[in-house]
């Protein structure tokens, strides 16, 4: 017996000696769960994840070119090797490439800026073809402006320079990385009349004043750039809300909502030949960046010129690949239990995001050795990677829109995996009805560090009091669990490990930089891998589906404070009083459902049939919740419990439908949206109610 392996059962046991019962499960079940576990847990290995890591990072596989299909057919040739039945799916998504990019200082002192991410000594994948640096969906263009320095490039940010008399029309706006998406940054310069926007990483956020930099360290050295997609949506732009198959009909280029002007990402080395002549306005100190000069606002006497050709007229359209493993369920098998994560990349990508691919790769590899010993699933369970993530979710958003009318009628669960590993500090988040058993499953999975369990590992570095838990993030979006939570009301849960790092969508996040300063052994994948192994059995082969509601209604509550004082705030009449007592229903209600199961179970299953009714019910609790037509901003959006901030990217927004009505000052429309969300609550809880009444 393996020392992982004799950890993990001795964990077990004592999970076993603190709770003979495991939510959802009859006695006997929970023990023969608990054993399967923990020896799915022991299986994913570190070795196993350094090899498939270095395999699969080994070139730049932007979405859209032939590196990217070569992920495609190792990932496919791995899960065939397991004896995972496979499928991939063909999506046409307008991604445009491209094919030059150029940047000159004009005035004064003219300069020709070299771009590129040069390559750093005793890293050899540094030296390989790498993705232009241009932002995914930039506008084409050849423009020449008086640079402008606008600090984050944030709605405020705009504001105070409009304070200061400064426009940016007309004229090259310079951004820094950081506070919101680079979409947004990207918005709001076109909407001010910026013909060009640069974006840099500058060191205060993620360079020498954070550590050393790369090769030295992790951090962003001076000639690293952050590519990344500024289209500020989900999907494919050309078909919006459906999906991208043959004989869709597509919108054209004037019709979608993408940026028009040229976005340009640079390094803080480049930014400083930009930044350091300009003149005009003293920045205020909260806009000092950690460059070593005064920064000033401009315009002048620094002038640039940027020019972006890209291949949108020949061949912007392009196909990407998403890739599926899957365990068929032997009772429930239109019950589908989905982990995933994107394979696409803006570089090698090791942390963002093939660890992700791996973790899912042996947590495949884990549960196919359980059916291979004859434990098949109840559900089914699906080991999916995604591609084209990075141009705006588009392959996990295609998927959905494609094969929507599945997933709603039998979608149990998405668990994501996106940078699950790049250091060893654990974080997780999701639906708060999934997050009692991603903290149970984080007990059973020994930290690598050999000092405890992932959990208590968890617990020590957040230092939390002892009668609290770990805070555990909300799924606003960003990543792949949009179109299954923020779509289609799908529970959602994700977790990885996470450090310093300052290579994010840079040539350098490759397979070097993780063996020196990033997950080192590769065992934190491992670890990954193992909890998304007992994640997806624990969904897979419950009597009862386990999700806790109460958790869920209790977390709803913390919410309306914050929306009682911006009422207050505004002197208007709106109250939550009914949302309250309507989310206090919920939680009474998940109380006496959560008994009656726990007592139903305790006796033995009941019936194939009763099982399918209760658990047919309990798929609509969060279904409910969702709103068909969506937010009145982002129809696309349709749940009404968190969504990333329209004017962030990054930020997330708790129900969001009332926010949104105050952010715009409309009291009529905020009574409308609070007497609709307390009405959804309870819609909600009659799901809840009626999957008690068919225990009985």
């Amino acid at each position: 017996m393996s020392l992982r392996l004799a950890f993990a059962l001795s964990l077990t046991s004592a999970a076993l000696l603190g709770a003979q019962s495991l939510p959802g499960y009859t006695p006997a079940s929970a023990a023969a769960e608990r054993t399967l576990e923990s020896q799915a847990i022991a299986r994913p290995d570190a070795a196993r994840a350094r090899v498939l890591s270095k395999a699969l990072s080994a070139e730049s596989h932007v979405a859209g070119t032939p590196a990217q299909v070569r992920t495609r057919d190792y990932v496919i040739a791995q899960m065939k090797a397991m004896g995972l039945e496979t499928e991939f799916k063909k999506y046409d998504v307008f991604i445009p490439h491209p094919t030059s990019v150029q940047l000159w200082r004009i005035a004064p002192k003219p300069k020709t800026l070299s771009l590129a991410e040069p390559p750093v000594a005793g890293d050899p994948t540094s030296a390989l073809g790498q993705y232009l640096t241009v932002n995914g969906h930039s506008g084409a263009g050849d423009v020449t402006g008086d640079i402008v320095y606008v600090n984050y490039g944030l709605i405020e940010d705009y504001a105070q320079l409009d304070s200061l008399g400064i426009s940016v029309k007309g004229k090259i706006a310079i951004a820094r990385y950081g506070r919101s998406f680079r979409g947004i940054k990207a918005r709001e310069a076109e909407k001010n009349g910026a013909t060009a926007l640069l974006i840099y990483s500058d060191p205060q956020d993620d360079g020498y004043v954070r550590g050393d930099v790369y090769p030295d360290g992790p951090m962003r050295n001076r000639n690293g750039v952050q590519r990344g997609s500024v289209f500020n949506g989900a999907g494919d732009p050309a078909t919006p809300g459906y999906a991208a198959v043959p004989g869709a009909p597509r919108l054209t280029e004037a019709q979608m909502t993408i940026p028009h002007i040229p976005v340009v990402p640079i390094s803080y080395g480049n930014a400083s030949e930009l930044l350091d002549g300009l003149k005009g306005h003293e920045v205020p100190q909260s806009w000092q960046g950690g460059l070593a000069f005064r920064y000033h606002v401009g315009p002048g006497p620094v002038k640039a010129r940027v020019k972006v050709t890209d291949d949108r007229r020949t061949n912007g359209t392009k196909p990407i690949y998403d890739t599926f493993g899957i365990v068929r369920g032997s009772e429930f098998p239109d019950e589908l239990v989905i982990v995933g994560g994107h394979r696409d990349g803006w570089g090698p990508g090791t942390a963002d995001n093939i660890s992700g691919t791996v973790s899912i790769l042996e947590a495949a590899r884990a549960v196919s050795e359980a059916v291979k010993a004859g434990h098949h699933p109840r559900r089914t369970i699906v080991f999916a990677t995604w591609d084209a993530e990075e141009w705006g979710l588009m392959g996990s958003t295609e998927y959905v829109e494609d094969d929507s009318l599945r997933l709603m009628r039998g979608g149990v669960a998405y668990f994501n995996q996106d940078v699950a590993a790049q250091g060893v500090r654990f974080g997780g988040g999701g639906s708060p009805s999934l997050r009692p058993t991603l903290r149970d499953i984080a007990r059973a999975v020994p930290d690598p560090n050999k000092k405890g369990s992932v959990y208590a590992e968890w617990r020590r570095a957040a230092a939390v009091a002892d009668t609290s838990e770990p805070a555990m993030g909300d799924p606003g979006g960003g990543s792949d669990f949009a179109g299954f939570y923020n779509h289609l009301g799908i529970p959602i849960a994700e977790w990885g490990f996470g450090g310093a790092g300052g290579v994010y969508h840079s040539q350098y996040d490759n397979f070097t930089w993780m063996s020196r300063f990033g997950d080192s052994s590769f065992a934190y994948h491992a670890a990954a891998a193992s909890i998304g192994a007992a994640m997806v059995l624990r969904l897979a082969n419950a009597d009862v589906l386990p999700y806790d509601y109460v958790e869920y209604a209790r977390t709803m509550q913390r919410y309306l404070p914050a929306m009682d004082r911006a009422l207050a705030a505004k002197k208007w009449s709106a109250s939550t009083t009914a949302l309250h007592a309507s989310i206090s229903r919920m939680e009474t209600e998940a109380a006496a459902f959560a008994s009656a199961r726990d007592a139903a179970l305790a006796t033995g299953a009941p019936a194939k049939e009763k099982r399918q009714a209760v658990n047919a019910a309990l798929l609509q609790v969060e279904r409910a919740l969702i709103r068909p037509q969506g937010l009145k901003t982002r129809p696309w959006y349709r749940n009404l419990i968190y969504v990333a901030d329209e004017d962030n990217g990054y930020a997330n927004m708790v129900f969001p439908s009332v926010n949104e009505a105050l952010r715009a000052n409309d009291q009529t429309l905020t009574n409308a949206e609070l007497a609709d969300l307390a009405q959804r609550f309870d819609a909600a809880t009659r799901a809840i109610a009626t999957a008690r009444a068919a225990l009985r």
